[in-house]
């Protein structure tokens, strides 16, 4: 080698340069000083000639060995593009990566040590900057144990030698801007173990990625949207309180609806915008729920095993027209719940799975780190990393996308070690028991850090024990959220209503038991996606009897779900009875709503929301005891009746349940107080498909003490039907 080049430039440092193996590229590629020379070396391979290009001058620099070039220059701040060729004669002009500073600076980097970055997708991740007076993107990603770390793409033929990232002292973040790059540009990082060959990842922190089975990440630029949605913004935290009316729709978005007259594809985000909003708020709800929408590789898993926590799915379009999704619905007055998974995530090779060769995201013992129902590994809550990657994902999608809450699905297969686990596949905490004490501090940190940053949001569990205090505040002991799934109550009635009628009577408690724990926590009525595949049915092939008998058994239902205290969640499909239970491939079976059944159930839904919504006594103390109130139970009867109450001077709401095929005619309900009633739903009206059997427009009391009350009325109970029926002021 002549003597004339900078000693740096070692041959043990060229080869480690050529093999891709040298973990510290910033000590030698770019401008550095030796003495008093000032050096600029550049390391490209395939370039068989390089110049840089000065105000001043172009200065050829001098090939050393492949790929190695370097030159000099007059001083250590002298401005300079690259200019190389290529076999071909292929001209490319360039900025060096290597002559600019970290992007990520101290305050950042001492965030991300602790673990406490509430804001960290905006330090880690694919952005689009002006950076040294260069448009670029800058990379960052957390891979503490690798050799090395670097970006690849077609913009760098998918070499790893090529743009190796510099690592931030001790916080095992890799980092580095490339010049040039912008949206939509494709990429992964190349990471180099401390042990085997190199492989390629996705970006755990990227905004974007390519359509599945391709597993690219996409550099998005997820600034500047210029949200209109300030109105709702502003009203929100009402909308989203546990005292107001909080009907959700739960979507599939992949089929929800189709194009079949175009390959039978799901609708964009931004037609989305248009059809499901206008649905959803012609039908009366006041929430949009998506199955999740996080960038996932497995169609059939409906969203419920992500790899891209950061990235709207680009099935439906890019990040902009999510928001788009999300804008049209505020304007509308409706909010949007995301079903999110911290839980556990698949072990695709491109996933977070084994991510710098080491277990970084993941328990490395499978007694705590895999998931046996799923095939799918749990998080190490922990990591203080992970845990922040995690918080800080909850935080990003309620921030940046602006939605209104966060639906965490399988919280109990968190809480627990020993989850679905036999004796010997589980490890004890570190008192003997089955808690999962990193887990708990993780939901109650998500929450607490939700709540704190974000306001008049909600967070929500799918918590199927009896786990205490899971909607109770943090600093109550609680785990925080904001309300929690009642799976009892769905679990109970369905039970119930499935029986053939002639059986119920024995079976009574089922309806009548979950008031006991009704108020526990801020309970969500979930009729969800769960209770309609893997051979369960739909919600109409449930139901016992004759094809009359099943819609009004439905009817009646759905009547005693819309009275019964809680929040209420109804599943795509179900609220016109499609018949058979939900497939994610096709759209749902929209033509059935030719037969007048099911425009009829249709009507319904949308009456009961209706009435829910413009009913304080039906909502607002949906979470509280002294909104409800027994009125009589009649087993032999299958018949039922309550009292909903709202706010002092808030008229009741009585709501009665016939569960038999048996019309009950002038049956005497006991009711606190003198007055007359009117009857204000009765799912055996003609319009929802029933036969028109209702009570007159007004009913008197009777000065009759009946069931322990005062006072008595006598109404008609149709066959399978649900009536509810509010106290005048006249």
């Amino acid at each position: 080698m002549p003597s004339d080049l900078p000693s740096q430039l070692c041959e043990d440092t060229i080869k480690a340069l050529q093999r891709g193996h040298h973990a510290t590229p910033f000590d030698i590629l770019g401008v550095h000083q030796e003495g008093d020379l000032i050096w600029l070396r550049v390391f490209l391979p395939q370039a068989t000639a390089l110049d840089a290009l000065t105000p001043n001058a172009e200065l050829p620099l001098q090939q050393i060995d492949a790929g190695v070039f370097v030159t000099r220059l007059p001083s250590i701040d002298t401005p300079y593009q690259l200019r190389a060729t290529f076999e071909g004669g292929d001209i490319w002009i360039f900025e060096d990566p290597y002559r600019f500073d970290p992007v990520l600076g101290a305050f950042d980097q001492h965030l991300i040590s602790a673990g406490t970055h509430h804001h960290l997708w905006r330090a880690l991740g694919a952005h689009v900057l002006t950076h040294q007076g260069i448009d670029g993107t800058h990379f960052a990603v957390w891979a503490p144990n690798a050799q090395r770390v670097s970006v690849v793409g077609d913009f760098n033929s998918w070499d790893g030698r090529r743009s190796p990232m510099r690592q931030l002292g001790h916080t095992g973040v890799w980092e580095i801007f490339l010049p040039a790059l912008d949206d939509g540009t494709l990429y992964k990082y190349e990471i180099l173990p401390q042990n085997g060959p190199a492989f390629l990842k996705a970006d755990p922190f990227g905004f974007g990625a390519q359509h599945p089975p391709e597993t690219s990440s996409v550099v998005r630029d997820i600034r500047g949207y210029g949200w209109d949605d300030a109105n709702w913004m502003a009203q929100r935290g009402k909308k989203n309180h546990r005292d107001a009316p909080i009907s959700i729709y739960e979507v599939h978005l992949g089929s929800w609806r189709r194009k079949t007259d175009e390959g039978n594809r799901p609708l964009s985000y931004k037609e989305l915008a248009d059809e499901l909003v206008n649905y959803a708020l012609e039908m009366g709800f006041t929430h949009l729920e998506f199955l999740p929408v996080s960038e996932f590789p497995f169609d059939g898993s409906w969203g419920y095993q992500p790899v891209g926590l950061y990235a709207p799915t680009i099935r439906f379009g890019p990040p902009h027209e999510f928001r788009d999704l999300i804008e049209a619905a505020h304007k509308a007055g409706l909010g949007v719940i995301l079903d999110w998974v911290p839980g556990h995530f698949p072990a695709d090779a491109h996933g977070p799975a084994l991510f710098d060769g080491s277990h970084l995201y993941e328990h490395a013992d499978p007694r705590e780190g895999f998931h046996q129902d799923w095939n799918t590994l749990i998080y190490n809550y922990g990591r203080t990393e992970v845990r922040n990657f995690l918080t800080a994902n909850a935080t990003y999608w309620l921030e940046e996308y602006h939605v209104d809450g966060l639906r965490v699905d399988a919280v109990a297969s968190m809480l627990y070690r020993d989850y679905s686990r036999a004796d010997g596949e589980w490890i004890p905490n570190h008192n003997g028991g089955r808690e999962n004490y990193e887990a708990i501090e993780f939901l109650q940190d998500m929450n607490q850090t939700a709540y704190g940053e974000v306001s008049g949001i909600m967070t929500i569990a799918e918590e199927s024990t009896a786990f205490p205090g899971v909607s109770t505040p943090v600093d109550a002991g609680g785990l925080g959220f904001g309300f929690k799934w009642n799976m009892g109550w769905m679990n109970d009635t369905l039970r119930y209503i499935e029986k053939d009628p002639i059986y119920r009577s024995y079976d009574h408690h089922l309806m009548t038991f979950p008031i006991d724990y009704s108020f526990t926590e801020n309970f969500i009525l979930p009729i969800s996606h769960d209770e309609v595949v893997h051979g369960k049915g739909s919600m109409l092939q449930k139901m016992p009897g004759n094809e009359w008998e099943r819609f009004a058994n439905l009817r009646a239902y759905y009547g005693f779900m819309w009275g019964h205290p809680g929040k209420k969640l109804l599943f795509m499909g179900c609220e016109f009875a499609q018949w058979e239970e939900w497939n994610h491939d096709q759209a749902l079976d929209w033509d059935a709503l030719q037969g007048k059944n099911h425009k009829g159930m249709q009507e319904l839904v949308r009456n009961l929301n209706q009435l829910y919504q413009a009913t304080p006594a039906l909502y607002q103390r949906d979470c509280d005891p002294s909104g409800f109130q027994w009125l009589c139970n009649h087993p032999e009867h299958s018949v039922s009746a309550f009292l909903r109450l709202g706010n002092p001077g808030e008229a009741p709401v009585l709501v009665a349940c016939n569960f038999t095929p048996i019309a009950q005619t002038s049956f005497r309900i006991g009711v606190p107080q003198a007055g007359t009633w009117r009857e204000v739903l009765n799912t055996d009206a003609v319009k929802f498909g029933g036969e028109g059997r209702h009570n007159a427009p007004a009913l008197s009391t009777i000065d009759l003490a009946w069931d322990g009350h005062p006072q008595a009325l006598d109404i008609t109970l149709p066959p399978l039907a649900t009536v509810m029926l509010q106290l005048t002021t006249d």
